[in-house]
């Protein structure tokens, strides 16, 4: 065969898949699992774990996803930051952080991947509105005293 009867060949095979002939799984969206088990976790009223969310992704999309799927989405979430996890037996149950603790979240990695942390943490305060500012003193005045493990906060840094 020819490279040009291959080439033939490919596009009568897409062709006919792209006409229904050759019936084929419709791929997700990129992030449509992601999107679907965060939408789960926040209308949970309690932490689930992998096989809850499972379940309930099977209800509400009929599509069966194996176990281990649902693991790797979880735990991709977590890793990002979007998720919180409980350790309940051998495994784990999950729920969704809030919007302050994703953004108070963000702020901490943006924080440590600076290479001159005084710097960054200096542009970020200059850039603060006064309000802001009046917020961000009052809050360092009422935690003035370091706590244990933490030598980064209180009286000492400025």
């Amino acid at each position: 065969m020819t490279t040009r009867q291959e080439a033939a060949r490919v596009h009568d095979l897409s062709s006919r898949h792209e006409s229904g002939d050759t019936p084929r799984e419709v791929r997700r969206a990129a992030g449509a699992l992601e999107s679907a088990v965060l939408e789960i976790l926040r209308g949970a009223s309690e932490p689930l774990s992998p096989g809850d969310v499972r379940q309930r992704l099977e209800t509400g999309q009929g599509a069966a996803l194996s176990y281990s799927t649902v693991v790797t989405i979880v735990s991709r979430l977590h890793a990002k930051g979007l998720l919180d996890r409980q350790r309940v037996g051998r495994g784990f149950t999950y729920t969704p952080l809030d919007e302050v603790s994703l953004a108070a979240g963000r702020m901490n990695q943006a924080l440590g991947r600076g290479t001159d942390h005084d710097a960054v943490l200096s542009r970020f305060v200059s850039g603060l509105s006064s309000r802001d500012a009046r917020l961000l003193r009052a809050l360092l005045a009422s935690d003035a005293s370091p706590q244990a493990g933490d030598p980064g906060r209180g009286e000492g840094r400025g």
